[in-house]
């Protein structure tokens, strides 16, 4: 920060700047690389007003040192036993390429996910040419405790544009996934998104199912309720969704419950949708809606039958006695007249259940 301060990258960028983004960096998990933004609160550390902090956080942001990983609401999620509940907003610490290319580092990767890999041979001669220089004080220009006026339009302010990424996102984007990409863990069922009551109600579930199948109690009851929503989406009650979960582990003890109920849940599943399969093949002509409609069409819409049109039928339908069979079933004198006595017993012999 120091070096995108000095370096003049942006016009608004000075002490106060590097004063905030010290306070995030303090706070910062830098195994994540992520900081809550805690208006307030950095206000105070800082001894300045929440808009210079927002002021100088957007500075941060047009330089390229931070980008939203969440944005926060004050909106209240309506969770049950909470009078209010609100969400904070996350950054990202993030590091410009120009910083990068300017020091001579070589990256491997692009955009955020880019890591420094080795550096070049002007960045080992400015490393040596700076080692023991000291950094120079930024001179703010007295902006330092100055709040911003009221809200209007602000002029124009060149972003830096790390790897080609822009670090503006709309809420929308941030906090809903992509169109197309598929819901991790829908464990088969519907891949709506759940309300915070809902999933507050999952877990409650949830909680008094396990102390009932003793294999589930050593899964924790997050992980668990999102297992158990397709037995929960079916209506199921605790002691219903217990009893399925117990003749899924008899004897033994998994060691992954949720991963278990999940797998098992999903089998039967497919295994259902089978033999559902299964049986609309088994199933006689007769019984399908969209071959009697056809049936119905056809004959309202065909011309007058004649003898020759009862020879044929009578002399070339036998190797397709199931379509007499379901005729015969749906009209017997239609089916008498066109294929005669002897082709619509032969065919009702064979449509029986004691033939097979």
């Amino acid at each position: 920060m120091t070096w995108l301060i000095g370096a003049g990258l942006h016009p608004r960028a000075g002490e106060t700047t590097l004063a905030v983004a010290r306070d995030l960096a303090a706070r910062m998990d830098y195994r994540l690389g992520f900081v809550l933004y805690d208006l307030e609160g950095t206000a105070a550390r800082c001894e300045v007003s929440t808009a210079t902090v927002k002021r100088h956080v957007r500075v941060l942001r047009e330089l390229g040192a931070l980008a939203w990983h969440r944005h926060g609401t004050k909106k209240n999620l309506q969770l049950p036993g909470r009078p209010y509940t609100a969400t904070a907003t996350i950054y990202a610490a993030t590091i410009p390429a120009a910083y990068d290319h300017a020091n001579g580092h070589r990256l491997d990767g692009t955009g955020y996910g880019a890591r420094v890999v080795g550096v070049t041979d002007e960045g080992r001669a400015l490393m040596e040419e700076t080692a023991h220089r000291k950094p120079r004080p930024v001179d703010d220009g007295g902006r330092a405790r100055r709040a911003p006026h009221s809200p209007g339009p602000h002029p124009d302010v060149s972003v830096a544009d790390p790897a080609g990424w822009l670090n503006y996102t709309s809420r929308t984007c941030a906090t809903r996934a992509k169109a197309g990409t598929p819901r991790r863990g829908s464990n088969g069922g519907s891949a709506s998104p759940r309300s915070p009551w809902q999933v507050a109600r999952d877990i409650r579930i949830a909680g008094r199912v396990r102390p009932l199948v003793g294999w589930t109690q050593r899964e924790g009851l997050r992980r668990l309720a999102f297992a158990l929503r397709p037995l929960i989406d079916r209506g199921l009650e605790p002691h219903d969704i217990a009893a399925e979960l117990v003749g899924l582990a008899v004897d033994w003890r998994p060691a992954r419950p949720a991963a278990y109920i999940t797998a098992a849940l999903t089998r039967d599943q497919r295994a259902e949708a089978a033999r559902r399969a299964g049986e609309d093949l088994a199933a006689g002509p007769a019984a399908n809606p969209e071959w009697q409609q056809w049936l119905r069409s056809r004959q309202a819409a065909a011309p007058p039958r004649t003898d020759d049109d009862r020879r044929h039928a009578r002399l070339y339908a036998w190797d397709r006695w199931h379509e007499v069979a379901a005729h015969y079933d749906e009209d017997p004198d239609d089916a008498l007249d066109l294929y005669g006595t002897r082709l619509c017993a032969y065919a009702a012999k064979r449509a029986a259940p004691s033939a097979w």
